[in-house]
């Protein structure tokens, strides 16, 4: 008999946003094997600077092959087993964080642990704050793996923060009052607030005031605040990034209890690319967690080698700033291309600023506002369009119609692919509520159906005239 959390199974593979990656893995698109193949639109992966670093990779050859000023490092790389990390990469790593933040914000080394990617970070910070059955406060949407990362093993409940359309989904003191209210109604003893700035899924940078909304809600609850940042040097538009540790300083709260119940979390997946290094961190200023999450690390270590090659990548400070100044311009001009195109469809996404992402308003396209009708158009696109996206209700999103649609992960011809199949999807669809039109109330598809005609070549014009970016 095997335990209960393998029989219970409670990982949630069973939401939409996994299964729709199982579809893809089922029938995969590819150019020219399998061109039929679903497009993978739901992983938030940033490969369009990722020949930077392969150029740095083979004009640093010490790096790539594990030695120093020509001598070999192989043998302390291979038997280094120090969950205290090697120095010399929390020093570099430091100094990167805080330029990411325009140097606003400085990071002690000693105050980081470095574990195998965000999800041990955010994991190990629930075992170290939250006892099973205690509870966490989120914002709505939310990244669908955080049902997974924060609950499982952990035991913590995870409580949602209903942020509205109406206001950009912005985090309000009444959706923090509201929140808590219901976690107490379930009678759970809320330890803390985990947000991630900016979005994943929205696209989005909280802004000063949200951040002095949720920072006052923290100090009169007397509870946590976790920043999950790792999308923080992937903002390419205004307004800039403010990080939570730049808020506290603001408010110049270095020697209040909540300066030591505020921890971020940051990775060097999605500023960096390197998702499969699986480099995470924690910065605290709580020593206790510090100590006992740097002993937890041992579940889940970077090796050495990782460690070496990118301490030497981001100690090259000329390179770090070009890519991330190139990374920055490429995103916005991806991220430009997508919104376009769908617009041209008649399809709208929220105005973003950062991630990899879009946050894609398809509400005109669902049956009913219900999230039945969401499932129902999310299976269509997979099935008919031949696009795994992310519906919002895999998000926890309070509203339906909503979708995470993702631009970085796939070449500028395949995003093109994607929306030429886009467009073919909306049109069907439309034309199918046009003909079902009756003499009845004119719904909301229905009153589109003129109008969405119209920006089809519209759409196509778009595209076609889109400055392309630099051969990569």
């Amino acid at each position: 008999m095997l335990s209960k959390k393998v029989r219970l199974d409670a990982h949630g593979e069973d939401s939409s946003y996994f299964l729709g990656w199982k579809e893809y893995e089922k029938n995969a698109y590819d150019d020219v094997q399998n061109p039929s193949g679903i497009i993978q639109m739901g992983l938030a992966e940033n490969q369009l600077s990722f020949h930077l670093l392969e150029a740095w990779l083979a004009s640093n050859q010490d790096a790539a092959r594990l030695t120093k000023k020509g001598e070999s490092v192989f043998r302390e790389l291979a038997l280094f087993q120090d969950y205290h990390s090697l120095p010399d990469f929390k020093n570099v790593l430091v100094d990167f964080m805080a330029e990411i933040r325009g140097n606003k914000v400085s990071f002690d080394p000693r105050k980081l642990v470095l574990m195998a990617g965000a999800t041990s970070a955010n994991e190990t910070l629930m075992f170290c704050i939250a006892d099973p059955g205690d509870a966490f406060l989120l914002p709505t949407p939310y990244y669908p793996g955080f049902d997974r990362d924060l609950k499982w093993r952990t035991g913590v409940e995870l409580v949602p923060i209903h942020c509205s359309s109406m206001n950009g989904f912005k985090v309000t003191k009444f959706s923090l009052e509201e929140a808590y209210k219901q976690a107490q109604k379930l009678s759970l003893n809320v330890k803390g607030v985990l947000i991630t700035n900016p979005s994943n899924p929205l696209g989005t940078t909280m802004s000063h005031d949200e951040l002095e909304e949720l920072i006052t809600f923290a100090i009169a609850k007397k509870i946590h605040i976790i920043s999950d940042e790792i999308y923080s040097g992937t903002v390419f538009d205004h307004p800039s990034f403010i990080s939570i540790m730049e808020a506290l300083l603001d408010r110049k709260l270095e020697e209040t209890e909540l300066w030591n119940r505020v921890h971020v979390v940051y990775s060097l997946s999605k500023d960096l690319g390197v998702p499969g290094f699986r480099v995470g961190m924690i910065y605290s200023n709580n020593e206790a967690l510090v100590s006992a999450a740097t002993k937890m690390s041992s579940f889940g270590l970077i090796s050495s080698q990782t460690q070496y090659l990118l301490s030497k990548l981001l100690s090259d400070k000329e390179f770090t700033r070009n890519y991330m100044k190139e990374n920055r311009k490429r995103l916005k001009a991806r991220r430009e291309m997508l919104v376009t195109a769908l617009r041209g469809a008649g399809i709208e996404c929220l105005k973003s600023n950062a991630g990899l992402f879009c946050w894609v308003d398809m509400r005109n396209l669902l049956s009913s506002n219900t999230f039945d009708a969401e499932v129902e158009l999310w299976k269509k696109i997979l099935r008919e369009a031949g696009l795994n996206v992310s519906p919002g209700a895999s998000c926890h999103c309070s509203e339906p119609g909503w979708f995470r649609i993702c631009f970085a992960n796939m070449s500028e011809e395949t995003l093109n692919v994607s929306m030429q199949r886009m467009k073919a999807f909306v049109e069907k669809t439309t034309q199918q509520y046009c003909s079902r039109r009756g003499g009845g109330r004119v719904t909301h598809q229905e009153s589109g159906c003129n109008s969405r005609r119209r920006s089809f070549s519209n759409w196509v014009l778009n595209l076609c005239s889109y400055d392309r970016e630099p051969h990569r």
